[in-house]
């Protein structure tokens, strides 16, 4: 068991790696939300143009971020030598509204390269732990040496506006700590360390509860969910990479507006001709002086006076804006081919494409989402396991360790063509139960047809003894015919 010294430099090394990952977190945050930073390819440019384009953004961050996530959908949990999905497991996710929080939880896991799931008794229903999915900005899970899987620690981080609270979990206990958050002024040095002894952390006390209290499940009750993980780093995030070229279209935007503003019509010039003035008259009507006539007139009268036989009318014509929006296509196009998403997501062009046509070209983004389900599927066993631990189901939550999380199919399938295959895998002896899973139903889904089919046997018992397909069952084989003299 940790000490109060020894639990609260922790929360002090946790808060520190945590303040350092918010940086890149909040940015791709911004990004997805099409906040992002003009850039400008000179001074002068950023100079006449920045408040101009000031809150415009083309925003592509945001269908790359999405388009894996609409095909991630946990359908369930199965236990090793099970058939069927767990159903009380189940309940428990749904109870937790995580149909609706996981998906997320999985946008902000793509977003700052990782997510976090916390799972914690209820004690208003030890049936029903409480699950919840943390931001990255907020939660940072510790290791043991060398591991990337036996969690040491974990850290949840929070603000009310006036104090920032921390709370610690260890696999024997948990601690609750509280500070005032710092004004932020200038202050002279010793100020500031005593600001600083002021402002450390302090145990935070609740009603009826001990500090630390005990944790129960013996085990960190936070798992990770790593994007893209390396074996020598940080996982990645989803948008990290397409943030440059982000920057870069907003440009060519910004150049291709400036240049519709001054150039997209035809110019003209005269040449040769002084500047038409007008007379400046006194009060008597007589000719004091000149002025030069304001030209904004000559736009609105559309009429010109040129008393010069020299003078010249000339022009040169718009300017061509297609070389702009070719080379955003291509940038678009590059964001496609390195962040496998479909191009049809992000360019809007559809030619007269079949459907095998459309599988090969969403073929990226579905090995994208494959593998996604392959990580994000190993920490949500553990999150399951965890779920089992907080019931006191002990022995169940160990099972599960070799057990595996299901997930709605990632592939788009045309529906002719699926249920085509699904009759042929039906003639070969492929039980109905899996082919509606194949389907693309939910286990619940399946475990409700189930029921449905029967009811209707019972109800029409004729119908079951034909079958599914309407013909009466082929009778069992018999002895071979004899040969030979009645020698089979």
């Amino acid at each position: 068991m940790a000490t109060e010294e020894q639990a609260r430099r922790l929360v002090d090394v946790l808060a520190t790696e945590l303040t350092s990952r918010s940086g890149s977190v909040l940015r791709h945050d911004r990004y997805y939300r099409g906040k992002h930073p003009l850039k400008f390819a000179s001074e002068e440019f950023r100079k006449y143009c920045a408040d101009r384009y000031e809150g415009f953004s083309d925003n592509w961050v945001q269908p790359v971020a999405d388009s894996p996530v609409e095909r991630l959908t946990v359908t369930g949990v199965q236990a090793p030598g099970q058939t069927k999905a767990d159903a009380d497991l189940w309940s428990v996710w749904q109870r937790n509204g995580l149909d609706a929080d996981s998906q997320l939880g999985f946008l902000g896991a793509g977003n700052a390269a990782r997510s976090f799931v916390l799972v914690w008794g209820d004690p208003d229903d030890e049936e029903t732990p409480c699950v919840t999915f943390e931001d990255a900005s907020s939660a940072v899970v510790q290791y043991e040496p060398g591991s990337r899987r036996r969690r040491r620690a974990a850290l949840k981080l929070w603000q009310d506006g006036f104090k920032e609270f921390a709370t610690l979990y260890l696999p024997s206990e948990v601690w609750k700590f509280e500070r005032p958050l710092s004004a932020g002024d200038k202050k002279s040095p010793q100020m500031a360390e005593a600001d600083e002894v002021m402002d450390s952390w302090t145990p935070r006390e609740m009603d009826n509860e001990p500090n630390p209290q005990p944790n129960p499940m013996g085990v960190v009750p936070m798992v990770e969910l790593p994007n893209r993980p390396l074996l020598a780093s940080e996982p990645v995030s989803d948008v990290s990479g397409v943030i440059a070229m982000q920057d870069a279209i907003n440009l060519l935007w910004a150049m291709l507006f400036t240049n519709a503003d001054y150039a997209s019509l035809t110019q003209r010039i005269i040449t040769g001709a002084e500047i038409p003035k007008v007379p400046i008259l006194d009060a008597n009507g007589q000719k004091v002086g000149e002025k030069p006539i304001d030209l904004k007139k000559f736009v609105t009268d559309r009429i010109l006076w040129l008393e010069n036989p020299d003078a010249k009318a000339d022009s040169w014509p718009a300017a061509q804006l297609t070389a702009y929006t070719d080379i955003i296509e291509v940038a678009v196009g590059h964001i496609a081919a390195q962040t496998r998403t479909p191009q049809h997501y992000l360019i809007g062009k559809m030619a007269n494409l079949s459907g095998d046509a459309l599988i090969a070209a969403e073929t990226g983004l579905v090995k994208r989402v494959e593998e996604k389900q392959l990580w994000f599927g190993q920490a949500l066993r553990e999150v399951f396991q965890l779920i089992c631990l907080a019931r006191g189901e002990d022995a169940k939550g160990k099972a599960l360790g070799g057990g595996s999380v299901l997930w709605k199919d990632p592939q788009s399938r045309n529906l002719a063509q699926l249920t085509d295959s699904l009759l042929k895998l039906k003639q070969i002896g492929f039980p109905f139960e899996w082919l509606a899973l194949r389907f693309g139903l939910t286990p619940t889904e399946v475990a409700t047809l189930m029921e449905m089919r029967a009811r209707e046997a019972e109800q029409d018992p004729v119908a079951a003894m034909l079958g599914a397909g309407g013909q009466p069952p082929e009778p069992a084989p018999g002895p071979p015919a004899p040969v030979d003299g009645g020698v089979p």
